[in-house]
């Protein structure tokens, strides 16, 4: 699997024949500036944790113009349908839901958070719950991005449903768990092999590095990796 980070939480995941993006905030992103054309190339699946500006992105455009797989919840599904994506090319799910998106599978998790995406004059549309997303892979490990959200006990089954191996994880603070309580989440919910933070750095007002996170890791047994932005890791 290879995994390369756009900065906030974008991620693009290459596994068998998927090229899959999570979260393509890649125009308006303060850690990402270039764009979204190239990061798309190839791209056979769009996966949204939930509906904020900032983690929606680029996915009409990417959605349009390679004809991808959209994957998210049926809220998000429809209002990105009535913004000229492809309802053949859509793949709804829900909380504990499990979709087969061919070559891999994604379950909806919860995740502690808000869902909602902002239009003119301050006004929100609706865009149903938040949550993370559980992909299993036929023959590569299990990854499990958090989304947003906070520290909540029953991670303790996601982790007894799923066993992920690959973690990536919000570490900002403000909007989500800070460094600390992530750390806290990984080590005493999960046996990740690898867990990446994402979700720092980019606006001013969350935690500029994940150097908390790193420091509540220490010793825990888990590989912190930190790619750079735009950088393609192996795992």
């Amino acid at each position: 699997m290879k995994l390369t980070w756009y900065g906030h939480s974008a991620f693009r995941v290459e596994a068998g024949d998927a090229t899959i993006l999570i979260d393509p905030f890649l125009v308006g992103n303060p850690s990402w500036g270039g764009g979204w054309e190239g990061v798309a190339q190839g791209a056979t699946h769009v996966l949204l944790t939930h509906g904020h500006d900032d983690h929606v992105g680029s996915s009409v455009d990417i959605l349009k113009k390679s004809g991808a797989m959209l994957v998210a919840n049926f809220e998000i599904c429809m209002h990105l349908v009535s913004k000229g994506v492809s309802g053949d090319r859509i793949n709804p799910g829900n909380i504990g839901g499990t979709v087969d998106c061919g070559g891999f599978t994604t379950t909806f998790v919860q995740a502690l958070h808000s869902s909602s995406l902002s239009g003119e004059a301050g006004a929100n549309t609706y865009l149903g719950n938040p949550g993370g997303l559980v992909l299993h892979f036929p023959d590569d490990q299990t990854l499990y991005h958090m989304g947003d959200t906070d520290i909540f006990s029953d991670m303790a089954l996601i982790n007894e449903l799923h066993e992920p191996k690959i973690g990536l994880v919000p570490v900002g603070d403000r909007f989500t768990m800070g460094g600390a309580v992530a750390a806290l989440a990984c080590r005493r919910f999960f046996k990740f092999d690898t867990v990446v933070p994402c979700h720092f750095g980019s606006f001013p007002m969350i935690d500029q590095s994940a150097d908390k996170f790193v420091a509540g890791m220490e010793g825990s047994g888990t590989k912190v990796a930190l790619p750079q932005v735009g950088e393609t890791i192996s795992l």
